[in-house]
C-alpha cells in the first residue's frame, strides 16, 4: 500500500498522512477526497510514499476516499508559491493551495478564445515617442530576471498598446504572459482588441464555465497551449509554462487585494513569482506604495505624458453643492443639455447605489441602522425596501419614527436610483442606462448595456465604480461626478488617495477621442487638497504631500502594517481578547508600534462585534511576527481572529 502527504483547506498548520487504497491511482499534484474528523474534505497531495511512514503506533492512518483528478493539477512551483503565501500572509499552506488551484468555490473559470494568426500589430496604430521608448525598455529585458517597470501616464495615453506589444515580444521569444485587469466584466473592449491582434491561443479568466470546464482549461494552460492568460486577481496564479512577464493594468485598484483568507495582494504575489522575470504595472494614478517604490528606484518609471487618440485632457470644473438643490446642480444640468444637443454622450458617476441612504427623525434625531450591523439602511425605491449593503438584511420602509412615534421623518442623501429619476425628469425622452449591482445582477447585463452605450443606443450612462474603470467611448464629451467627496469622509488613512484616484480616473473617460471634453466635479468639500489637486492635475504635488503626511503618521508606505480584527457575537469576549492581544504584543522585544485595541470603524457586521489592533514597523518581518504571536496566542470560544498583512481597507 502506498501513502501520501497532503494539505487540507483549513487554518491548520502542517501536512497530513493518508493511505492510498490498492487500485486507486494517485500522484503528487492531485486533489483527493479524504475523511477529516466527522466530515470529508478536499486534500492537495504533495508527496507519495511507497513505504509506511514512521509514525507513532497510536496514530491511525485513514484512507483516501477517491481522487478528483486523472492527472496532476499542480507541481512544485505551485507548492512553493503556496508556502510563500502561507508565510507572508499568515495562513495555512492548505488555505493557500485552495486559493491558487481551480477548485469550484475559489477560482474563476477559463474561456478559450480562437487561434488568431498573422501580424499582431495593427498597421494603422502609430506610436508616440514615449510609447516607443517604453516598449524598447520592456522588450530589452526579455529573458533577463528581476525587472520591474511602471507605466505612469495620463488617462488615454496608450498604456494598453505598450502592454500588448510587449506581451507579443515575450511570446515570440518563447515566454508565457499573464495580463491582469481589475475586473474581467469591464474588459470586453480589451478582450476584443486581443481577439483582433493576438497570435496563438489565449485563455481568459471567466466566470461562466462549469467546474469540469475550468479544470480542462487549467490543464490547457499548464500544458503550454495557452501562452497568454488574461484575467482578474486570481489569474496571477495561472500555471503558465515558462512564465516571463506579468502585466498589472490599473495597478491602483483595490480589487487586486483579496478580502478573504489568504488576504494576498496581487502586486506582491506577481513580484514574488517574477523574481527571475519581468513585471510591468501601469496606471494614471499609481498607488502610493508604487509611487514610493518608483522614488526609491525599485520600480523603473516609464512615462506616457500625452493622449494618443486625438483627444485632449478635459476641462474640469468644480461645483460646490453646499447651496445646490437636488443631485444635479444647475451648472451640471446646463452642461448635460449642451452636450446632448450636440449629439454627444454623457457619463455620470456616483459611488452609492439605492435611492436614499439615510433615514432620520427630525423630532428626536433617531437614525435607522441595520439590526445586525452598525451602518444605516439604504432605501431602494424600486424594491420598496430598506437594505443593508453589508449583510443584505432588508425590511419595509417606515413612515413613523420607531423611537418617538413622530411622523416628522425623512430620508437624506441620494443614490444612483434617485439620480436616475431626477435625470429622467430633467431630460424627458433621453435614453438613460443605470449601471450598478442592482441593475446588472443578471448574467451578461453589464456587457450588454456597455455595448449598447458604445453603439449610441443610450445618451447618458449613470453608474457606480463600474463606469469609472478602463472604458473608452468615442462619443463621450462630458463626465459628471455627482458627489466627489463620498469616499473622502471615510475614517481611513487612504481616503484622500482613493478620492484623488477616483476623480482622475472618472474624469479620464471624457474627451478621449475628441477635442473639448468636459468634467463637472460636484462636492461639499471643494477646498479639499485631494479634490483640488485632482482637478488641476497636480499629480506630483499630491503624492509628495501625501507621502509627507504618511511619514509623519508612520503609516504605509513608509512603514509596513498589519491589521488584526477580533470578531465575535459576544461583545465582552471581543473586547477582552483584543486587550489580551495588546498585552501579548507589549511583551515582544521587537521595534513595532501598536495602535488599539479599538472598535473597528464599522463596529458590528452581520451580528458580529469587531475590535481591531494596528501594528506598524519599518521591517515587514517584525509586523508578520507580531501578528503571528497574536494569532497563535489568542484562542477563545465564539471568537475569530482575522490577520490582514498590508491592509488596503481599515473599515
Amino acid at each position: 500500500m502506498n501513502y501520501c502527504e497532503l494539505y487540507v483547506p483549513l487554518p491548520i498548520e502542517g501536512a497530513f498522512t493518508y493511505a492510498i487504497p490498492d487500485g486507486l491511482n494517485i500522484s503528487a499534484g492531485m486533489r483527493v477526497v479524504v475523511p477529516f474528523g466527522r466530515r470529508t474534505l478536499t486534500g492537495f497531495v504533495t508527496k507519495i510514499f511507497h513505504e509506511k511512514p514512521n509514525l507513532p503506533n497510536t496514530v491511525t492512518i485513514k484512507e483516501v476516499v477517491r481522487s478528483f483528478d486523472k492527472e496532476p493539477l499542480f507541481g512544485e512551483e505551485q507548492v512553493d508559491l503556496a508556502r510563500w503565501i502561507a508565510h507572508f500572509y499568515l495562513c495555512s499552506i492548505g488555505e493557500a493551495l485552495s486559493a491558487i488551484l481551480p477548485t469550484a468555490k475559489r477560482v474563476s473559470s477559463l474561456e478559450v478564445l480562437p487561434d488568431f494568426a498573422g501580424d499582431t500589430i495593427k498597421k494603422d496604430v502609430s506610436l508616440t515617442e514615449a510609447q516607443t521608448e517604453a516598449i524598447d525598455a520592456i522588450t530589452g529585458v526579455v529573458g533577463k530576471g528581476g525587472n520591474y517597470f511602471y507605466l505612469s501616464g495620463v488617462t488615454g495615453s496608450g498604456k494598453t498598446e505598450v502592454f500588448l506589444r510587449s506581451a507579443k515580444s515575450f511570446i515570440d521569444n518563447g515566454y508565457g504572459v499573464i495580463y491582469l485587469v481589475p475586473e474581467i466584466s469591464l474588459t470586453h473592449q480589451l478582450i476584443r482588441e486581443i481577439q483582433q491582434r493576438a497570435s496563438g491561443e489565449v485563455a481568459v479568466l471567466h466566470s461562466s464555465l462549469t467546474p469540469s470546464q475550468r479544470l480542462k482549461e487549467w490543464q490547457r494552460i499548464r500544458s503550454g497551449e495557452a501562452k497568454l492568460v488574461v484575467g482578474a486577481r486570481s489569474a496571477v496564479f495561472a500555471p503558465v509554462v515558462n512564465l516571463g512577464m506579468i502585466i498589472i493594468d490599473e495597478e491602483h485598484e483595490h480589487t487586486y487585494k483579496s478580502e478573504s483568507t489568504p488576504r494576498y495582494n496581487t502586486r506582491q504575489v506577481a513580484l514574488y513569482r517574477m523574481r527571475l522575470g519581468t513585471v510591468v504595472m501601469g496606471s494614471a494614478t499609481p498607488s502610493l506604495e508604487a509611487w514610493y517604490l518608483m522614488e526609491q528606484k525599485k520600480l523603473q518609471k516609464l512615462s506616457l505624458p500625452e493622449r494618443v487618440s486625438g483627444g485632449e485632457m478635459p476641462e474640469i470644473e468644480v461645483v460646490d453643492l453646499q447651496y445646490q438643490p437636488g443631485a444635479i446642480s444647475p451648472r451640471l444640468y446646463e452642461q448635460i443639455g449642451d452636450v446632448l444637443r450636440r449629439g454627444r454622450q454623457v457619463i455620470l458617476f456616483l459611488n452609492r447605489r439605492g435611492f436614499s441612504y439615510f433615514f432620520f427623525c427630525r423630532s428626536c434625531g433617531f437614525e435607522l441602522t441595520c439590526k445586525d450591523c452598525s451602518v444605516p439602511l439604504t432605501y431602494h425605491k424600486g424594491k420598496g425596501k430598506l437594505v443593508c449593503h453589508y449583510c443584505g438584511h432588508s425590511e419595509p420602509p417606515v413612515s413613523i419614527c420607531p423611537e418617538c412615534g413622530s411622523v416628522d421623518v425623512g430620508f437624506s442623501g441620494f443614490g444612483t436610483e434617485q439620480v436616475e429619476e431626477e435625470i429622467q425628469n430633467l431630460f424627458p425622452g433621453r435614453r438613460i442606462a443605470r449601471v450598478d449591482s442592482d441593475t446588472v445582477a443578471k448574467k451578461g447585463a453589464l456587457q450588454e448595456i456597455l455595448s449598447q452605450f458604445e453603439q449610441g443606443e443610450y445618451d447618458i450612462l449613470l453608474g457606480t465604480q463600474m463606469v469609472a474603470k478602463g472604458l473608452n467611448f468615442p462619443k463621450v464629451e462630458l463626465v459628471g461626478i455627482i458627489l466627489a467627496d463620498s469616499s473622502l469622509r471615510l475614517p481611513d488613512f487612504r481616503a484622500a488617495e482613493r478620492t484623488f484616484a477616483q476623480i482622475v480616473q472618472v474624469a479620464g473617460r471624457a474627451g478621449r477621442f475628441l477635442q473639448g471634453g468636459k468634467v463637472v466635479v460636484q462636492t461639499y468639500a471643494p477646498d479639499s487638497d485631494a479634490i483640488q489637486k485632482a482637478v488641476s492635475s497636480e499629480y506630483t504635488e499630491f503624492y509628495t504631500q501625501e507621502l509627507a503626511l504618511r511619514k509623519m503618521l508612520n503609516f504605509p508606505p513608509i512603514r509596513r502594517m498589519a491589521r488584526i480584527v477580533f470578531r465575535s457575537v459576544d461583545l465582552a469576549v471581543c473586547k477582552q481578547e483584543s486587550q489580551r492581544g495588546v498585552q501579548l504584543l507589549e511583551q515582544l522585544k521587537t521595534p513595532i508600534s501598536i495602535l488599539g485595541p479599538a472598535e473597528a470603524p464599522i463596529a458590528k457586521v452581520a451580528k458580529n462585534w469587531r475590535f481591531q489592533i494596528i501594528i506598524t514597523a519599518e521591517d515587514p518581518k517584525y509586523v508578520r511576527h507580531a501578528a503571528y504571536v497574536v494569532k497563535q496566542g489568542i484562542s477563545a470560544n465564539k471568537l475569530y481572529v482575522e490577520v490582514d498583512i498590508d491592509p488596503l481597507s481599515m473599515m
